[in-house]
């Protein structure tokens, strides 16, 4: 675990490396994926096999292609009623959130009599992938399948790898309860190649969504423009804002809360209180050994946790928005105050009773973020990932002569005789000047 304090020398360095620390896959994962797509593209369905014979350990002929909507049904019949009330919470929160997202069609006619607007529509079809393997995600199924329903996708089609043919009983209720119509028991990059090319069984989507593995998302990377891809995500971040007020405990409960996830995840606390910085390492050290992920938090932490100690947390901010990162939690009596100066963050959870964690199941945001910095420049998943926008204009014959002589002119400007004539002949100009 990194410490660091702005007021030692040395800090800027130190902090620059922080920002640019990589923890994305290498190239020879692009170069593995690569080879796998074009496999799946040329080969179709035998890849899939193949694939799943290697990676998850199974024969697809033996333990089926598609898992069955009445396996979906045993699933969630079979929950406890405390666990099926909490899928229906969080779906009910998740919906009402996404829906006020719907954009609204536009139309209005300017001084020149031209009517415009635009119109939005749902893709046709999207796809969601889901992981599987060490854990298993029905949040992940609930993020992703229920602001595509929300937007109007037609069909909605979930990938999901599953180790030697298991799969996770509440990730199917989840399924069910957000309205996926198709599960296939694929996963990895090869299925993300599956939704973006099609084979025999699994028909090509619009758009793919949803977190996964180093070779999943290079997979979208690579994919981007033969499908649409909600955004390349990395491994999970957390940056907790904390004066020493609050209690170590619960904060560094909420920095293992992400350093669980996956050995390269990143846990970074700012604070001014340098005791109170002590406290919550102990604190960290503690926890760790009491979990079940104690393991992989404990690389997680090492490797790329880090305690920062600056002289207010106003000069924190501008720190945390050079990381960029996926989640920032403000825990202080007026954490508005600070939020109102962050610039670059995936989700911002506000106070000290507004624990990250609540924001990955229940609150209603969604919970696919931005990581790698690149909060910068793009935003969670939303409906808006899965519908497009068309524009529409309507002129007149007086508006085409207010408007045409001027693209009449710059066409000519630019060289495109056949534009200029196609306005034109409109407005009974010499069409060959």
């Amino acid at each position: 675990m990194i410490r660091l304090s702005t007021t030692e020398p040395g800090f800027a360095a130190a902090f620059a490396a922080l920002v640019d620390a990589r923890r994305e896959p290498d190239a020879d994962v692009s170069r593995d994926v690569r080879t796998i797509l074009a496999s799946v593209r040329d080969e179709g369905d035998a890849a899939l096999a193949a694939c799943t014979r290697k990676f998850d350990g199974h024969d697809l002929a033996d333990t089926g292609w598609r898992i069955e909507r009445a396996d979906w049904q045993a699933a969630y019949d079979a929950l406890d009623r405390p666990l099926r009330d909490a899928l229906h919470l969080a779906a009910d929160r998740i919906r009402a959130y996404h829906e006020r997202q719907r954009p609204a069609d536009s139309a209005f006619t300017d001084d020149a009599g031209v009517r415009l607007g635009a119109r939005w529509n749902a893709v046709d079809a999207a796809g969601i992938y889901v992981p599987g393997g060490r854990a298993a995600y029905p949040s992940s199924v609930l993020m992703n399948a229920i602001p595509a329903r929300v937007a109007g996708v037609g069909r909605l089609a979930m990938v999901t790898p599953t180790p030697h043919g298991a799969i996770n009983p509440l990730v199917l209720a989840a399924a069910l309860v957000a309205g996926v119509d198709e599960v296939w028991r694929v996963g990895g990059a090869q299925a993300i190649a599956a939704l973006a090319y099609g084979t025999d069984r699994i028909r090509p989507v619009d758009v793919v969504t949803g977190p996964g593995n180093a070779w999943v998302a290079e997979a979208k990377r690579q994919l981007y423009g033969v499908v649409g891809i909600d955004m390349v995500a990395g491994p999970s971040e957390i940056v907790v804002l904390a004066d020493g007020a609050n209690d170590p405990e619960w904060i560094a409960a909420d920095l293992l809360s992400q350093a669980e996830h996956d050995i390269v995840t990143q846990s970074i606390l700012f604070t001014e209180d340098a005791g109170f910085a002590d406290r919550v390492a102990a604190a960290v050290d503690r926890q760790i050994g009491t979990l079940a992920t104690a393991k992989v938090a404990r690389t997680a932490w090492d490797a790329n946790g880090a305690i920062i100690v600056v002289a207010s947390l106003a000069e924190a901010v501008p720190l945390v928005d050079r990381l960029a990162p996926e989640h920032i939690q403000i825990a202080t009596d007026d954490p508005q105050s600070l939020f109102d100066q962050v610039r670059h963050a995936g989700s911002v959870f506000l106070g000290r009773h507004t624990p990250e964690a609540i924001g990955d199941y229940v609150a209603g945001p969604n919970h696919v973020l931005p990581t790698g910095r690149r909060a910068r420049f793009s935003s969670g998943l939303s409906v808006l990932d899965f519908m497009k926008r068309t524009s529409f204009l309507q002129m007149t014959e007086a508006s085409l002569a207010t408007l045409g002589p001027a693209t009449v002119a710059l066409a000519r400007a630019e060289g495109l005789p056949a534009h200029a004539r196609s306005v034109a002949l409109r407005l009974r100009l010499n069409a060959d000047e």
